[in-house]
């Protein structure tokens, strides 16, 4: 039997034919297959469809009719769908589906925080249909939760270029320059977004972060709270709540919100960070072993993500540093304007630079992500100009910017043989203390050490070993510019002027008191230190563990074993 042009396509994309697969004689088996899918019986047309197959290998509109039943009854239809544009080169249809459908992956295995494979689908999309601006979009949101950040700008910016009006994609590009340490532009490209959807939670929530990361704590506020009003399903607006300050008891509706949330169906995304922002409520209130079982669950939500940490791996990357000599560099630079800050996360790296930067002569640049790429190269020439424009382009021409990306402290020997007059403060806090509060920050599974206490205590290890090298390294070759400064965390909140003025002095810079009111500073912070550094300074958090120590047997016992604690839990020494 015959099917004509202006009827039906036997693909069940429900085009006519003479707009979508061409002339084509069908069998009355198809368009019984065809019927099945215009009646909703998706399920009835794929079971035969496989049937058919079978004696068919080679018919792509069988292959067609199969992958848009399977993806009606919304399962994986990639094979399918793969196969029918295959066998069916000249039908657009086809490939039109087919890019539907690896978006539709990508966006899937997103959410079930399979990133490297979402990332996979969404490429595939982009290269077979360069035009759709939804896979760009979606492109550029799976690379920047991988932290591909120029790539996924560059994904957003095409989506805008092809697309003026998306917001997906100005927002897209929003968070880029956020994560990128470039405030203003994030948010021109926020309110280009709100501009053209006022109403967009996202848009809401991100203009609320970037007023946070200005210090605007009660604008912010504001705007999360207005948020949940009007939508109090939206869970991003529960953890900015509890990220920007300090939760009590009367903050039972947000706790009764944030547990309700619990019960539905969440991705995986939003149910780590409701675990992460609960842990927070009750650590704020004092309930401790609730606390820790939040923590504990956000941490081993956030394992599914993909991305494990390898023992092995790391400490190969340290033998392989530490094996490295660093001798003097040609086109070594003589600047003073670089002030590395460097030491564990979570150990004060973000209140050292808050301080400094309070000085009119500072300024800081955050953290600056170079000195792990620039460690690979083959050469080194040229790596100081480039270094120094980034971090100009960041903090201006202030006489010293301070970077304070903690795991520079992997790049120490690095760092000075490309900057020899340069400082380098390192942080440096209770491990316990310092363990414990990055455990329960929520670090979207970038840094994968941090959701297991042991994998925690051996990247700690790591990392005193690493120290370790450079300080012997500064005692021996080095003894002519001695360019590191220890501060202790414990000491900087007890006698905050102290060791300014010790920070101070060690960088060239004679003393300000405006670093002392450094909780006034207006600079953008997007670390999660960001609430707590417009705090005056105090000791809450120092002796911290003690709350918890129930819980940290075996941190404390792999600590012990590293010779980083007494077996009463003290440093040694």
């Amino acid at each position: 039997m015959k099917t004509g042009r202006n009827d039906p396509c036997p693909c069940g994309s429900g085009r006519k034919l003479k707009h979508c697969c061409g002339s084509v004689a069908v069998s009355s088996d198809v368009e019984s297959l065809i019927r099945l899918l215009n009646t909703g019986q998706a399920a009835e047309a794929e079971r035969i469809a496989s049937g058919m197959l079978g004696a068919r290998p080679d018919d792509g509109y069988l292959w067609k009719i199969l992958g848009v039943s399977q993806m009606r009854q919304q399962k994986d239809a990639l094979a399918a769908l793969r196969r029918a544009a295959e066998l069916l080169p000249g039908d657009g249809e086809s490939r039109s589906n087919l890019v539907d459908e690896l978006i539709n992956t990508g966006n899937r295995l997103r959410a079930q925080g399979r990133r490297a494979e979402a990332l996979a689908a969404l490429q595939e999309a982009v290269t077979r249909s360069p035009t759709r601006v939804e896979a760009h979009v979606s492109l550029g949101r799976a690379q920047l939760e991988l932290r591909r950040t120029q790539q996924a700008a560059d994904s957003f910016r095409t989506a805008i270029s092809r697309q003026p009006d998306n917001v997906a994609a100005h927002l897209g590009l929003a968070a880029v320059y956020r994560v990128q340490g470039l405030p203003s532009e994030a948010s021109v490209s926020c309110e280009r977004a709100l501009a053209l959807a006022p109403q967009t939670p996202d848009a809401l929530v991100l203009l609320g972060e970037l007023q946070a990361d200005q210090g605007r704590f009660t604008e912010a506020h504001e705007l999360f709270e207005r948020m949940l009003s009007s939508n109090p399903a939206f869970a991003p607006a529960y953890c900015s709540i509890a990220s920007h300050r300090r939760m009590t008891r009367s903050d039972e509706h947000w706790l009764q919100g944030a547990q309700s949330l619990l019960t539905r169906p969440l991705s995986l995304s939003d149910e780590v960070q409701l675990r992460y922002a609960l842990g927070k409520y009750f650590d704020d209130v004092s309930e401790y072993d609730s606390a820790f079982s939040h923590y504990f669950q956000a941490n081993e939500l956030s394992k599914r993500f993909g991305s494990a940490y390898n023992e092995s791996h790391f400490a190969a990357v340290v033998d392989r540093i530490v094996g490295t000599h660093f001798d003097a560099l040609p086109g070594a630079s003589d600047s003073e304007q670089p002030v590395f800050i460097i030491g564990m996360p979570r150990s004060g790296t973000s209140l050292a630079e808050q301080i400094l930067a309070s000085h009119p002569s500072v300024s800081g640049a955050g953290e600056v992500a170079f000195w792990d790429k620039a460690f690979d190269r083959s050469s080194y020439t040229g790596v100081a100009d480039e270094y120094l424009r980034q971090l100009r382009e960041r903090a201006g021409s202030a006489s010293r910017i301070t970077d304070k990306m903690p795991a520079n402290f992997l790049y120490v020997g690095l760092i000075h043989a490309v900057f020899p007059r340069a400082r380098i403060i390192h942080m440096q806090r209770h491990p316990l203390d310092t363990c414990l509060s990055i455990y329960f920050q929520n670090f979207f599974n970038v840094s994968t050490y941090a959701n297991d206490l042991k994998h925690l205590a051996h990247y700690y290890g790591q990392y005193l070993r690493i120290m370790d090298h450079w300080r012997t390294q500064f005692d021996g070759r080095f003894q002519q510019t001695v360019p590191l400064l220890e501060v202790p965390y414990e000491g900087l909140v007890t006698d905050p002027e102290q060791w300014t003025r010790r920070m101070l002095d060690f960088i060239g810079l004679p003393w300000d008191p405006r670093c002392l009111q450094f909780h006034e500073n207006t600079r953008a912070v997007i670390t999660a230190s960001r609430w707590q550094v417009r705090q005056k300074i105090n000791a809450r958090s120092v002796g911290r563990w003690r709350c918890y120590e129930k819980h940290l047997a075996p941190l404390m016992a792999h600590l012990k074993d590293l010779g980083a604690l007494t077996e009463s839990g003290a440093l040694p020494g």
